[in-house]
């Protein structure tokens, strides 16, 4: 049995009114089920914006990089040699 990545669940015949799912949803996606198989998924805008990744800036990357510098120089001189 495959593990469902939402406790929202609609059939087929639930998304011939796709507003109403989206409502019963709050925001949160919802699997999309045929004959008891989990056939994908429908996730509203809000879902996606709040799940959002945050990448790091190449300032936060050098500016942590010059923080661990010191740490890491044993193990950079190391690999050096290899």
């Amino acid at each position: 049995m495959k593990r469902l990545h939402t406790n929202q669940i609609c059939t087929m015949t639930e998304l011939r009114e796709p507003q109403k799912v989206f409502d019963h949803a709050g925001g949160k996606p919802v699997a999309i089920m045929k004959n008891s198989k989990c056939i994908g998924y429908l996730v509203p805008e809000e879902a996606t914006l709040q799940d959002a990744p945050r990448y790091a800036t190449m300032d936060e990357v050098m500016a942590a990089f010059e923080e661990t510098k010191d740490q890491a120089q044993p193990v950079l001189d190391y690999l050096k040699d290899k």
